[in-house]
């Protein structure tokens, strides 16, 4: 608070002094940009690893004998679907529509479930017919790849179990509006991870 010095036939006036306050929603933003830029360097050092080590097998199993392109398929197919039903959940939060909102975000954690379980039965099938990580270099880089991917979209499930029970409690709130927003850029981040998984460890493996 200030005042100006009064005259003598003048009282004295004050005048209140507001501090200027930053959204917190776009520190929220960045911060949450920042991290992805963190996740984009892990995965870009692990995809170098893999092209470094990818082409030793060690006379252990390769991945014309290893990989299922059906199965693997079906898992890509969940997780990219699983990006067009966020884009649903996002259309009905701009509505104000919350039990819709709910509804495509369960069936995104749905077609999330879906992915994570194929990948590890696709896991416990490799490591049942002995290809364990411990085998040749390209098994243990393509467990830690494709395996911190799979951590990353378990972390993303449930990330979403609490934003539901969040919505559901509090409703569509400006809090609840910008951890959506987080974690639908979360969720994309994942796909085009996966798209590149997808296109370098499995396509051109098999065609090694």
């Amino acid at each position: 608070m200030s005042t100006r010095a009064p005259t003598a036939d003048e009282a004295p006036e004050f005048y209140e002094l507001t501090a200027h306050h930053h959204a917190p929603h776009g520190s929220t933003a960045i911060g949450f940009w920042l991290y992805l830029m963190s996740d984009c360097l892990i995965f870009a050092t692990l995809f170098a690893i893999y092209g470094v080590l990818g082409a030793n097998y060690a006379a252990g199993p390769s991945p014309q004998h290893l990989f299922s392109l059906p199965l693997v398929a079906a898992s890509t197919t969940a997780l990219l679907l699983s990006s067009i039903t966020y884009g649903f959940a996002m259309l009905n939060m701009d509505e104000d529509n919350k039990s819709r909102t709910l509804m495509w975000l369960g069936i995104t954690g749905v077609l999330g479930a879906v992915f994570l379980g194929l990948t590890l039965y696709e896991f416990y099938h490799m490591i049942h017919e002995g290809a364990v990580p411990q085998r040749s270099a390209f098994l243990s880089a393509f467990f830690v790849l494709v395996g911190t991917h799979a951590l990353h979209v378990a972390f993303g499930i449930l990330w979403l179990v609490v934003l539901m029970v969040q919505i559901a409690q509090r409703g569509i709130g400006a809090s609840n509006r910008i951890r959506v927003q987080c974690l639908s850029m979360f969720w994309h981040f994942l796909d085009v991870i996966w798209i590149g998984v997808f296109t370098i460890v499995y396509l051109m493996g098999m065609l090694r």
